[in-house]
């Protein structure tokens, strides 16, 4: 198995290309769409060279998976799939991500409640291959109830799950997330192999650091600053919903969702030829 990891400094974002090199399959997971939110545009740089490393390597990419729905930054798994083609990805309990979002917008008439936009919504336990590498999906709600890992091959795909040890674990208070979930999510990756490789969706370091992209769960049980093993659920609560309370919102939150809900697309172009971002007022 073969992992190329990019990072988008813009939004702090890991991309990964999982590979096979017998079959020369592929996968991408958590990729990235640019957006300006100042200006209202969005790019392909990021998604682009995925493509152009995917192109180049010979690849044939099967699965465009997404560990999340995410708040921090725009999918390019709709532009991706017209591109390098594949099947988009994402966990069965998106339609519980989809009732409490989509009333907010509003965008009921272009957005299914169903999650019909996505080409298979995955459950625990259940797996697939890339290439001739078994694919095994984990449930790990918390940051929201909808994520999921993927584990392959002693390497595991956490999204938001999990950070880097210096910064602990995902954020708990949007709607649908849960403190008490993300324990026990956590306290069951603990459960792997400490050889295990961690996969991070993000990392935010101090300025003149590198990025960390991948921890393994033996660090992270010894050095992780918000939970270990033998951390008591009530005091990782207790300490997780008080640093949230201090947390701003995401600046792509609002743009972010409702592409994100529609697997990176925008929704449906107005009579103009236009299509909009909504910003409900007071209601966040």
């Amino acid at each position: 198995m073969n992992i190329k990891t990019f990072h988008d400094p813009s939004t702090a974002t890991f991309t990964y290309v999982v590979s096979d090199p017998k079959t020369k399959k592929c996968a991408v997971i958590d990729s990235v769409l640019d957006y300006d939110q100042y200006a209202g545009k969005a790019t392909t740089q990021s998604a682009d060279a995925v493509i152009d490393y995917i192109e180049k390597s010979g690849f044939s990419n099967e699965w465009i998976l997404e560990t999340h729905v995410h708040a921090d930054h725009i999918t390019a798994a709709h532009y991706l799939k017209t591109k390098i083609g594949g099947k988009i990805g994402i966990g069965e309990h998106i339609k519980d991500v989809l009732e409490l979002w989509v009333p907010i917008f509003e965008i009921e008439k272009d957005v299914c409640l169903e999650g019909n936009q996505f080409d298979v919504l995955f459950s625990e336990g259940q797996t697939f291959n890339i290439g001739e590498l078994e694919v095994s999906v984990w449930s790990t709600p918390g940051h929201t109830p909808a994520c999921v890992s993927y584990l392959v091959q002693g390497h595991i795909f956490v999204g938001d799950t999990m950070f880097a040890p210096h910064l602990g674990t995902a954020r708990c208070d949007f709607p649908g997330g849960s403190a008490t979930m993300l324990y026990k999510t956590i306290q069951r990756l603990f459960t792997l192999p400490d050889e295990t490789v961690v996969h991070l969706g993000h990392d935010y370091p101090a300025e003149g650091n590198d990025p960390t992209s991948s921890v393994t769960i033996g660090q992270a049980k010894q050095e992780n600053v918000q939970i270990k093993p033998d951390t008591k659920l009530e005091e990782y609560v207790s300490k997780r919903e008080a640093r949230d309370a201090t947390l701003a919102v995401p600046k792509l939150l609002l743009p972010g969702l409702q592409a994100n809900l529609r697997n990176g697309q925008f929704g449906e172009v107005s009579a103009g030829g236009k299509q909009f971002i909504k910003i409900p007022v007071n209601v966040l």
